[in-house]
Order: C-alpha cells, then structure tokens, then sequence
C-alpha cells in the first residue's frame, strides 16, 4: 500500500468552529501513516454537509469550508494530495434531486445550487491549501455513471449523460457560454455570473478520480409493464423505468474501460480509478476487481496516463447497501474483515497485494465469468423476449457432498447463483468413507475445494446407531481431510453446537472446549479433532439448527404449517439456541473458503431463542396465528438424546451472519415468492 485516502471530516474534527477543534484523532492516525510512510490523501467532506451550523445550501458553506482546510493543511503541511469534497456531483444528486440526504430535495434548483456550492467550496480550499502546501495537488472523485435508454427517451439519456460530468467540467472552466449544460443550470437558478466564476477561477484535478459501481450505469424505459413498480419515475413529461443497465442490456454494460477512456478523452487529465467495491459475494468482489484492473491496465498500454486502482472501502461499511436511508447496522467487509476483534485479511487482501507488487493474482474464481457478464444476468430484454438463459459454468469445480441433504443442495444452489462451478455428488458416485472411492473422484474431478455436508443427521437415532454414526461422522471427514492433505486440496466440512453441554450459559466461542453430551456432538467433536489434525488449512464451521425456504422438513417451516391448519405445534421453552438462515450460513461459509480461512469458526444467525420462542417470531413474521403452539421443557418431550439446554454459538473470530429477526424476515419473502 502506498497512498490511502484517509478522512479528517470537518464534521468529526470541528463541528463547534476551529476554536473548539479536537485534532486529536487526526493528529494520531495521519502521524501513523506518516511513520508508515503511507501517502494520505485527505479527505474533509465526504458525502456530508459539514457542521450542523451549515449544510450544501448555505452560501457561507464554501468559505467555511476553506478555512477549515487552511487550518488542517496549517496543521499537517507535509500532506500533499487533497480531496476537499468527495462526489460533489453525486452527493448533489443524492441531497438535491432524489432526497435521500440532508437537505433533502427532489428538484434541479436544489441539485444545482448543491452542486455549485459544493465545487466553488472545492476551489477555495485548494486555495487555501495551497497558501500552506504550494504544491498540494487536487484527487478529485466523483462517480461517473453512464445512462442507457430507449429511443423515445434519448432526449433524458443525453441529459443525464452530459449533467454526469458537470462536476468537473465546472473546476476545469469548461461551463462556458457555449457549454451543452450552461442553458441548464441557468434554468434551473444558477446565476452567469455564478458559472462565469468558474471560468475565471478554474481549478483543474491534478487527478480525476472516477468511482464507478456496477449501479451507476443505467437504463431508462419507458414501456412501465415490463418492469417491477418499484423501478418507475419519470421526469415530468414521461414516466419511465430506471433499472441496472446490466439486466437490459444484451451486449453488457458499457464498464469501467470505456467509461475511463471517456474520462481521459474528455479533459486530457491524469485518471485514478478512487473507488473500486462490490457490495457482493466474495468472488464477485473479486471478479470486479480484476475487470477494473484489467481496464486500467489496457488503457495505461495505450498511452492513458492512468494513476491508480483505489480499493474502497478497506475495512468495509455500513448500512451502505440503503444509501444510509435505513440504520439497519449491516455490515459488508472490504479488504479486511472488522467484525471480529482483529481486522481480518479477505481474499481481496491478498489480492491487493499481488497487483499491488506487479503480480498476477490467481484464484479458480476468477476463471467464470461475474454475473453482470454472465447471459442470465438478462432479466428484461430489449425486444420483450424470455430472459436470458444459464450460462455453463467453466473452470475448475469444487465438489459437494451430501447430495440428498438440506445443506448439500444448498451449496449447490447457491454455487450456481453466485457462479462457482462445483459437482454435487450422492453417496452412490462418493462415499466419503471409503478412501478409494474419495481417491478416484478426487483424481478424476481435479477440484480446488470440497465442501462436505453429507453426514449422519438424525441426533435421537445416534443414540443406537452409534457404529453408522461414527462412519458418517468421524471416519468420513477424516478420510476427506487425509486425502486434500495428500492432493493439496481445500476442505470445508460442517460441524455442531451439539459438541457443547451448556454448562457455560453464555455465548460458546471457537476456543471453548467441547464437552458433548450425546452420541451424535461426540461424534462432531471427534471428527473436529480428527480433520484439523489431518489437514491442519481445512475450514471447520460449527453452526446450529439451520432452517431456509428450500426444504420443507425444518423446524421452521413445519411450524408455520401446523400453525397456519390450526394443528397443535409443541416446543420447548428451556432450551436455548441459535438458529440459522441456510443461505447466509452457505454464502458466509463459502466466502471464508474463498478468503482461505482455516480452523474452526461458528456460523449462525446472531442473537439466541428458545424454541417456542422462535416459533412466536416465526408465526409474527409469517402473518400465521400461533394459538395452537404448546410449550414444554425438554425433558417433556421425551427426547432419546440428551440436549444442552444452553447451546447458543457466539464468535471470536468474527460476526459474519445477520441477525435472526432479519433472517426470518428474508425466509418468510423467499418462501412467498417461491
């Protein structure tokens, strides 16, 4: 790493006036990088409207804004790169015309006048900068877009394609008499003398920082039945769909190369890509990634003078998936991981680091294509036919046991949706504890990973199947373990809450010690002990009473069904666990696989319930009437295996499944759509 964009939010440092300012995050954080010899590039307002005494309306804002920028370079005048506002334009799209943020409109004025505010508050900190710095050079971001449309609404494509650079046509001086947008913005209020002041006071980017997401390009239709509701608005002359550019379009969208070749072309500058995430499953992250570097790459052979490749955000966000519109503390990681005590390196880590050191990352991901390239990403196609069909996956597989299991077509579901070729196998083409039949599949498939999630299942029935059990359980995952040793293999297996006896009465961690109590946790732990010392790398996730939209015989699902016929549901009311929602227990484990995660971790939907409490919080969320359900201790329902009546999984490693509440809510939606 070897510049950061680093932020010293007037908001955060001065939100009473510089009098009052409190440098002491800055001063501590900027130092460190110092000594690390990491270049910051640093960054005053992001996304915000300053201090609660101003906002992107006020015309104060931009010499407030520059003072406060002449104190912080005063403060730190060996920085040298600046990024005063970040995305002035989107953040007047987003403030003024769509009222997601603070001050909320939905009109051009506003969207103008945010805009101007924000690009003049540009050029008077760099000014004042400058006064401090001489040399401090402007990384200005903004995220470019590009609009698609049909042929009626070419008019709307054309505006929107020309305002989409408006934020830097105005520091470059570009908004002259004769400018595509200046009839524009006059209409909308924006005063000549106002956009003359650019001309004469013209602050062209050292560098034009493009941040570009798969959401920023567009299309536009105005045929309304053939898209969902919540995809129609209009301008005031048409009503008209606005949806992914990707879902449309056949050919693709237009992507970040040309898309950058624009941005050269047009202002003749140095370009950075300032912005480079997807919030998505982690080979999707990883896919992009490379689509953007590869684009950079390209362009720098042809002679474009391409700065950098910007990873945002490196220790992930929050609520970002909403736009920040609902507080739903949803986390999604960037390079590293924070949900956990220590910041944890993903696969985007490692591959930031080969790119970063002039190497080729290599991971069996990156052989299928992203989605947004693959041919079911169609979902309304140009000339109303069918959506696109699957596309083959191509590449090397991982195989998955456990064909006929819950978890096993899971797996499978998922690897399809998210584009991870795998071969899902029965126990009749591979039984896991058999060591030729293991050798051959293996020696025949070449995969890269096994995910293993055949095993003995039913936890009362162990209880004098103890022979069957300890094959499926223990001697299974061994075999599986000792034969990735020997092949250089990764291994995910699947193990239980039920290696525990409840006695802590506290969340259990991955360093707790098991103590099982029945036939069937002894069995899981044994097979824990035996597949780590095996293959020391293999991936151990410990989960509890998964329930999903897929099967109809969990927990869960069978509830609501008595429920909603008026039969009578018994559960117990002593015991607490941890539920979890099948898909995000797939999908978290699968991105750890990718990461190259190794040991054990524990997956399950956070927060804890009893039984009879979840199905209460089922039948809520459902709609259904729980008059029937009956509760009971454990004891009472006669169980052959003894249970802990405290099992619920907690994690020191780190957070990575949503809360149940939520989880429940996404099961009873996909069960109503399916």
């Amino acid at each position: 790493m070897r510049a950061l964009r680093y932020p010293v939010l007037w908001e955060r440092t001065a939100p009473d006036g510089l009098a009052r300012a409190d440098w002491t995050w800055a001063d501590e954080r900027l130092g460190r990088l110092r000594e690390l010899g990491i270049r910051p590039i640093v960054g005053l307002v992001h996304h915000g409207s300053g201090p609660p005494s101003t906002s992107l309306v006020d015309p104060a804002f931009p010499d407030r804004l520059a003072e406060y920028a002449g104190a912080v370079a005063a403060r730190y005048p060996w920085v040298e790169e600046w990024t005063p506002v970040n995305e002035p334009l989107t953040t007047a799209r987003f403030s003024g015309l769509y009222g997601h943020w603070y001050p909320h409109g939905r009109d051009d004025a506003t969207f103008a006048r945010t805009l101007v505010i924000q690009c003049r508050a540009v050029v008077l900190a760099m000014r004042a900068i400058r006064r401090h710095v001489p040399h401090a050079r402007l990384v200005q971001t903004d995220d470019l877009g590009k609009t698609h449309g049909t042929p009626t609404l070419a008019y709307q494509v054309e505006l929107e394609n020309e305002r989409r650079w408006l934020g830097f046509d105005l520091l470059t001086g570009l908004v002259g008499a004769d400018a595509p947008m200046r009839g524009w913005l006059e209409g909308a209020g924006v005063s000549p003398d106002e956009l003359d002041w650019f001309l004469e006071n013209a602050c062209p980017p050292d560098v034009v920082g493009i941040n570009h997401y798969l959401s920023s390009e567009r299309f536009i239709d105005e045929r309304l039945e053939r898209y969902p509701p919540e995809s129609h608005g209009g301008n005031g002359i048409h009503a008209y769909a606005d949806v992914l550019a990707a879902r449309v379009l056949a050919d693709g969208p237009a992507g970040p190369y040309v898309l950058l070749r624009e941005t050269c072309e047009r202002y003749g500058l140095p370009v950075a890509v300032t912005e480079t995430h997807n919030g998505c499953t982690r080979e999707e992250q990883l896919r992009w990634l490379d689509e953007v570097w590869q684009a950079a790459e390209r362009l720098r052979a042809e002679g474009a003078d391409v700065r950098a490749v910007t990873i945002w955000s490196l220790l992930g966000a929050v609520d970002w998936d909403t736009l920040l519109t609902q507080r739903r503390d949803r986390y999604e990681p960037g390079v590293f991981d924070v949900s956990g005590p220590q910041p944890r390196a993903t696969a985007l880590a490692e591959m930031a680091r080969a790119l970063g050191e002039g190497r080729r990352f290599e991971h069996p991901v990156l052989a299928a294509p992203a989605w947004w390239r693959r041919s079911e990403r169609v979902w309304y196609p140009l000339d109303g036919g069918s959506p696109g069909a699957a596309s083959p996956l191509a590449g090397t597989p991982i195989v998955v046991t456990g064909r006929t299991g819950t978890l096993g077509r899971a797996v499978a579901r998922l690897c399809e949706l998210r584009g991870i070729p795998y071969r899902l196998l029965a126990r009749a083409d591979l039984d896991i504890a058999d060591a030729d039949s293991v050798a051959a599949v293996l020696d025949e498939l070449r995969p890269w990973a096994v995910v293993n999630t055949a095993g003995y299942v039913r936890v009362d029935d162990a209880e004098h199947e103890v022979e069957r059990c300890r094959r499926e359980n223990v001697a299974g995952p061994a075999v599986l373990a000792a034969a990735c040793a020997a092949r250089g293999i990764q291994l995910l297996t699947f193990s239980s809450d039920l290696v525990f006896d409840g006695a802590k009465e506290a969340p259990y961690v991955e360093s707790d010690a098991p103590a099982p109590v029945s036939v069937y946790g002894r069995t899981k732990a044994e097979a824990e002990e035996r597949v780590l010392a095996e293959l020391p790398s293999a991936l151990v996730v410990r989960t509890s009473a998964f329930f999903g939209p897929w099967d109809e015989h969990n927990f869960v699902t069978l509830a609501l069904r008595a429920l909603a016929r008026g039969e009578p549901v018994v559960a117990a009311d002593d015991a607490l666990v941890s539920p979890t929602y099948v898909p995000d227990l797939v999908n978290g484990a699968l991105d750890l696989l990718i990461d190259g995660e190794r040991g054990i971790w524990h997956l399950a939907s956070r927060g804890e319930t009893t039984w009879a409490q979840l199905a209460r919080d089922a039948a809520v969320a459902a709609g259904v009437p729980a008059r029937t359900l009956r509760t009971c201790s454990t004891e009472e329902l006669g169980l052959a295996a003894p249970r802990p009546l405290y099992s619920v999984l907690g994690g020191e490693r780190g957070l990575l499944l949503p809360p149940l509440a939520e989880a429940l809510g996404r099961y009873v939606a996909e069960r109503e759509a399916a």
